[in-house]
C-alpha cells in the first residue's frame, strides 16, 4: 500500500562557485597558471590582457522586450523553460556586472596587495626551462659503440627503457623476452638478453642495468681504474657478506677477514663512497620536467618587522573578453530580437558568468591565502623571525581556522602543496602544524622542539659509541620532556635517523 506524506530535511549543498573556489585553494602557484590558461582556451568570454582600453558604452537596463511566438519545426512546440529563459534575458544582463568602466580590464587581485612592490624588471622575465639529455637519452647514445646487428640493438634499446629512474633493471627476463615478441616482433632468449645487457652494464655512468644493490655495488668496484687490497676485499663482503656489512657487524668481518678496525674502515669507505643509484646523475630520468619549487608566499623581515607578500608572478590579468561585451551591448541596442538572437545571447550570458565565477575565485584564493597566511605568521612570530625551532610553538589547523573564522578543510587546503619563501629558507606551510607535548613545569611545547633537541643529540653523539633510544628517553625526560621510549623511536623514524647500530662507524 502506497502512503503519501510531507517530510522535511535540512540539507548543505556547495555552489559552484565554492567548489570551484575549493579547487582553486588546493592549486599551488607552480600549477595556477597551467591551470589559467586551460580556463582561457575552454572559456572564450575570458582573456588574458594588460591594461588593454575598454572602449564599450555604458548601457542603462531598458524595459523587457516582447518574446517572439516561435515553434519548433521538428517537435511542434517549444519547452517552457526555454520561453522562460529567454524572456528573462533582457532584464538580467547587465553590463556593468561584468566591468567597471574604470577599471580598464585588469584583474583585481593584481592591484589589491599594498605590501606588493612592483618591479618593471619582472614583466621581462620568465621562468627558465632546463635543456638537457635524459638518462635514456644518453644510454641509447652508446648503443652505437657496441658490435651489435639492427636486432640485437633493438633488444639493447628495449633494456635501456626497461630501466627505472636508479638505473636499475627489476623485471624479470622472460616478461621482457614476451614484451620483446609480442610488442616489437623479435624474437630472443634469457640467454642473449644477459649478453647484451652484460654489455649495457659496461656503459657510463658505472653501476647501470643491475638487478640488485649488490649487482650495482659490483659493477663499480670491478671498474676502479686503480684497485688496491680494500678494493679486493670490498668487493668479497659485498658478493658473500653484504648481510654482515648492512646490519654493521663490523667485529664479525674483522674477525672473518684477519684485519683490524683501521683497515676495515678503509674498506668500508671504499664500499660507502659508490653511488647506489646510478641513474639519479640525471634530473629528470623519464624526461620529465625538473621539480622546482615556487613559493606561494614571499615573507622578508624588515628590522624585526614581518613582511609578507604573495608571489602573483605566475597569474596573468584576467579580463572579460570585449568581443562578448560588444555583443551584449548589440544585443541591448537592437530593436528587433529574434529568437536566434536570443540563444546566442543566453550562451554569451553563460560564458560571461562563467569567467566572472572564475576571476572571482582567483580573486577569493589569493584573499583566502593571505588571511590564513597573516594569522600562521601571528602564530609563529617568533620562529618567522629567529628560524630557531625551539621557538616554533604548538599549533594546529582548528588554531588557524579559529583565528580566521574559516572552515578546517579550508585551512587543510591552503595549507596543502604551498610555500613560504623566508630568509633562512622555503618552507612548506605543513611544516608549521605539530601537536603538543607537556613538560613538567606544565608548558605545552612543540612536538617540533623535542624532534629538534633529539637530532641534535644524535648529531653530536660519539659515532663508536652511537646513542641507544632508551638513553635518548633518559635524556629527554632529565630535561623535563615527558617523553616515552616508543615515542622517541617514532620521533627518530619520522627523522629518516637509523637506529643506534645502524648509526655506528668506524
Amino acid at each position: 500500500m502506497l502512503n503519501q506524506r510531507l517530510q522535511q530535511k535540512l540539507l548543505q549543498k556547495l555552489s559552484p562557485q565554492q567548489i570551484q573556489l575549493m579547487k582553486m585553494l588546493q592549486i599551488p602557484t607552480a600549477q595556477l597558471e597551467q591551470r589559467i590558461k586551460e580556463e582561457i582556451e575552454a572559456n572564450p568570454a575570458l582573456e588574458e590582457g594588460e591594461n588593454l582600453e575598454d572602449e564599450t558604452p555604458e548601457v542603462q537596463d531598458e524595459a523587457e522586450s516582447p518574446v517572439e511566438e516561435t515553434t519548433d519545426a521538428e517537435t511542434g512546440e517549444e519547452t517552457d523553460e526555454r520561453v522562460e529563459e529567454e524572456a528573462k534575458v533582457d532584464d538580467e544582463i547587465d553590463i556593468s556586472d561584468y566591468y567597471d568602466e574604470d577599471d580598464e580590464g585588469v584583474a583585481d587581485y593584481k592591484t589589491d596587495n599594498p605590501n606588493e612592490v612592483h618591479d618593471p624588471e619582472d614583466d621581462n622575465k620568465s621562468v627558465p626551462v632546463a635543456i638537457a639529455s635524459t638518462f635514456h637519452e644518453y644510454l641509447e647514445s652508446q648503443v652505437g659503440m657496441l658490435d651489435l646487428d639492427e636486432r640485437q640493438q633493438q633488444i639493447a634499446m628495449h633494456l635501456i627503457g626497461s630501466l627505472d629512474d636508479d638505473g636499475y633493471l627489476r623485471r624479470e627476463p622472460d616478461a621482457i623476452v614476451d614484451d620483446l615478441i609480442f610488442r616489437q616482433n623479435v624474437a630472443t632468449d634469457e640467454k642473449e638478453l644477459q649478453f647484451i645487457l652484460s654489455q649495457i652494464q659496461k656503459f657510463d655512468p658505472a653501476g647501470i642495468g643491475a638487478r640488485s644493490l649488490e649487482e650495482c655495488l659490483l659493477l663499480q668496484l670491478r671498474r676502479k681504474e686503480d684497485p688496491t687490497v680494500y678494493t679486493e676485499i670490498a668487493i668479497r663482503i659485498v658478493e658473500k657478506y653484504f648481510d654482515l656489512f648492512a646490519k654493521k657487524h663490523y667485529d664479525k668481518l674483522e674477525s672473518i677477514f684477519s684485519i683490524d678496525s683501521e683497515k676495515l674502515k678503509r674498506v668500508v669507505d671504499e664500499i660507502t663512497k659508490l653511488n647506489p643509484r646510478p641513474g639519479n646523475v640525471f634530473a629528470g630520468s623519464q624526461g620529465d620536467a625538473q621539480i622546482t619549487i615556487i613559493p606561494d608566499f614571499i615573507l622578508a623581515n624588515n628590522n624585526g618587522e614581518l613582511v609578507l607578500t604573495l608571489n602573483s608572478r605566475n597569474a596573468p590579468e584576467l579580463r572579460i573578453s570585449n568581443h562578448f561585451k560588444e555583443m551584449v551591448n548589440e544585443y541591448k541596442n537592437a530593436k528587433i530580437k529574434s529568437k536566434t538572437q536570443k540563444e546566442a545571447i543566453l550562451f554569451v550570458k553563460q560564458k560571461i558568468d562563467s569567467a566572472k565565477w572564475f576571476i572571482d575565485a582567483i580573486q577569493s584564493r589569493y584573499n583566502t591565502m593571505l588571511m590564513c597566511m597573516n594569522a600562521l605568521m601571528e602564530y609563529q612570530r617568533e620562529y618567522l623571525l629567529t628560524g630557531d625551532e625551539t621557538r616554533m610553538k604548538p599549533m594546529i589547523l582548528k588554531d588557524i581556522a579559529d583565528k580566521t573564522g574559516l572552515d578546517i578543510s579550508t585551512v587543510s587546503r591552503v595549507a596543502n602543496s604551498k610555500y613560504v619563501q623566508t630568509e633562512f629558507g622555503t618552507i612548506q606551510l605543513k611544516y608549521f602544524f605539530s601537536e603538543s607535548l607537556t613538560t613538567d613545569s606544565g608548558e605545552e611545547v612543540s612536538t617540533r622542539e623535542v624532534k629538534k633537541i633529539l637530532s641534535d643529540m644524535i648529531g653530536a653523539e660519539s659515532k663508536d659509541k652511537p646513542i641507544s633510544d632508551q638513553k635518548l628517553t633518559e635524556i629527554l625526560n632529565q630535561r623535563g620532556y615527558n617523553i616515552a621510549r616508543r615515542t622517541v623511536a617514532k620521533y627518530r623514524e619520522q627523522l629518516n635517523i637509523p637506529v643506534a647500530r645502524l648509526r655506528k662507524e668506524l
